[in-house]
């Protein structure tokens, strides 16, 4: 099974261009996801992490070798200024413009098996959006746009207007609220979760593939594996499990951002939707073995290396 290639403009500055989605993790491990009879529960050593969705896609796909270019809101405030340290660390080239109500935060409960559960603050107000001509010009650069926010709608319309392909992430949608719509019905290849919808996860791969522009729909559905809806590929949903984790389970913060971007890092290559499947759950194993959020990037060499470990009826699905 193979899908199409992927359009490239012929000259560009960068292979892809994330959009928004960039905050911290307050992360705090407890003995288990409930609250204690008591007012009070010793824990391990709270720590922040520079996180969330956007964030771990332009780190994933800067440690993949792509070359990234990622732009976000932040705050003048602390939160803002370790985002900004981090990537100045990592060489990864980030530009922004500032937030009027700051950064984004959450903080993120993790058991001891590393599941979680997370508190989002967005704090960007309810409407606002970022000013256009912040990101669209960066649109014009790109082979390839990577949405983590539903705060810049314009850039749809001038994606397609270029003929460069788009993806977006809605690991939050219920399939129903509006918010989401646009982002699921406007790119060529969406990420969403199945934990808000897993009675009904295929009915909305389905509706997304049949009503919007997707070509392909991939829902993620954590220690059960992936489920793949494309065009070409009739009408069955594709299931592909996890692959075995090659250390131990510490953490499943990122591993969704993790598998996505290592899926998108063959999807840009026209390569079959196994082998995407497989590299996406290589690279979500690989993800939770590690403490805090996208701590740990996977490198192209590993991921190929862990790939040709991992089980051979991924690429038989």
């Amino acid at each position: 099974m193979s899908i199409p290639a992927v359009y490239a403009a012929p000259v560009v500055d960068f292979d892809v261009l994330v959009l928004g989605g960039a905050g911290v993790d307050t992360i705090v491990r407890v003995p288990e996801l409930a609250l204690p009879a008591s007012d009070n529960l010793p824990v391990p050593p709270i720590r922040d992490y520079v996180a969330h969705s956007g964030n771990g896609v332009a780190l994933g796909f800067h440690a993949l070798g792509l070359r990234t270019r990622f732009a976000d809101l932040l705050g003048d405030d602390e939160q803002g200024a370790l985002i900004r340290a981090r990537y100045a660390a990592a060489g990864l080239d980030f530009v922004s413009v500032t937030a009027p109500n700051g950064t984004p935060r959450s903080v993120n409960l993790v058991d001891a098996a590393g599941r979680r559960f997370s508190f989002f603050d967005g704090r960007h107000p309810d409407g606002y959006l970022f000013p256009e001509d912040f990101y669209l010009p960066l649109v014009e650069r790109a082979a390839h746009v990577h949405v983590a926010t539903q705060r810049t709608p314009a850039v749809w319309a001038a994606a397609r207007e270029l003929g460069i392909s788009t993806s977006t992430d809605i690991h939050a949608w219920d399939g129903e609220a509006d918010w989401a719509w646009p982002m699921a019905s406007e790119a060529d290849l969406v990420f969403l979760s199945s934990a808000a919808v897993p009675d009904r996860i295929d009915d909305v791969m389905r509706r997304i593939l049949a009503e919007g522009r997707a070509s392909v729909v991939v829902a993620t559905e954590g220690e059960s594996g992936s489920r793949v809806l494309a065009e070409w590929s009739g009408p069955s949903v594709l299931r592909f499990p996890v692959a075995r984790p090659e250390r131990p389970v510490v953490d499943s913060n990122g591993a969704g951002d993790a598998y996505s971007t290592a899926f998108m890092s063959r999807w840009l290559h026209g390569r079959p939707l196994p082998e995407c499947a497989l590299a996406g759950a290589v690279s979500g194993a690989f993800a939770c073995g590690a403490p805090g959020t996208h701590e740990e990037l996977i490198t192209e060499a590993e991921l190929a290396a862990a790939m040709e470990r991992a089980d051979a009826h991924f690429m038989s699905a």
